[in-house]
């Protein structure tokens, strides 16, 4: 039975590992070839070979997500190994955890540049693609810490900010070309960032944010790939310019103590 994208092209950011892997296999399962693009060359190779080892086509390329003329040449790669782009999944991120007056000028840029800039470049650079071929979609990872803010992720809550906004405006200024584009807010997920993160402390921190989403646990990088898949059908074809959160419940919730009703 055909997938949802078979004949379509999907290239996906940071696909080397978590929600990125996770979003090119599902793809690939779905008929789409995929070209996966991640700082690491070796990861980004090891998700290709899986999709093709298990009948799925797919390319890898090393890549900066922050590099103009990195991600020209992924997006000329995609063309030239599959002939077009029909979903550009931007999905490069970067944390530095820090109180802000201890945060270093540099360490802001890096963390802009990765997990801001890269959207940019990103979408930038393969609307007009997208543009030549009458229609096209693209979906931002977002993330809730740009719906809110955290202790000691300044930098990352402005540039997830950045992300919903900077979507929000590409929506626009696209609809009228048959663009669609979209972000996804996870809430915490379960991949290698909670590891580099909390290091010693991982599974410590795993259980302080499965507390803290009111489903109980924390999401998986499978469940965020389906939203990425959903968002990127013809099933959300009336929607553009949204910033779709995925949290366990996380936002719901005003942070304010339980409320009881009050003895009479």
């Amino acid at each position: 039975m055909p997938g949802r994208f078979t004949g379509q092209v999907a290239i996906v950011t940071a696909g080397g590992s978590g929600i990125g892997a996770a979003t090119a296999r599902r793809f690939a399962e779905e008929g789409a070839a995929v070209v996966i693009a991640d700082l690491s060359g070796t990861r980004a190779e090891a998700v290709a070979s899986n999709i093709t080892t298990s009948g799925g086509r797919a390319a890898a390329i090393k890549m900066d997500a922050s590099d103009p003329g990195a991600v020209r040449r992924t997006l000329q790669l995609a063309v030239d190994s599959f002939g077009r782009l029909d979903v550009m999944v931007n999905n490069a991120g970067l944390a530095e955890p820090a109180p802000l007056d201890e945060i270093t000028l540099e360490s802001w840029n890096r963390v802009i540049a990765v997990t801001l800039t890269s959207v940019f470049l990103g979408m930038k650079h393969c609307l007009p693609i997208m543009r030549a071929r009458g229609k096209g979609v693209i979906v931002n990872t977002a993330s809730v810490s740009g719906t809110r803010g955290d202790y000691g992720l300044s930098s990352y809550n402005a540039a997830k900010a950045g992300v919903i906004n900077l979507t929000r405006s590409a929506a626009l200024e696209n609809a009228r070309h048959h663009i669609r584009i979209n972000c996804v807010c996870p809430g915490a997920i379960d991949t290698r960032g909670i590891q580099i993160l909390g290091g010693d402390r991982a599974d410590d921190l795993r259980r302080q944010h499965a507390a803290a989403h009111p489903i109980g646990r924390v999401g998986e990088a499978g469940e965020i790939a389906s939203t990425v898949l959903f968002l990127a059908s013809d099933e959300a074809s009336f929607i553009t310019g949204a910033a779709i959160v995925v949290d366990g419940g996380l936002t719901a919730h005003t942070g304010l103590p339980h409320f009881q009703r009050p003895t009479l």
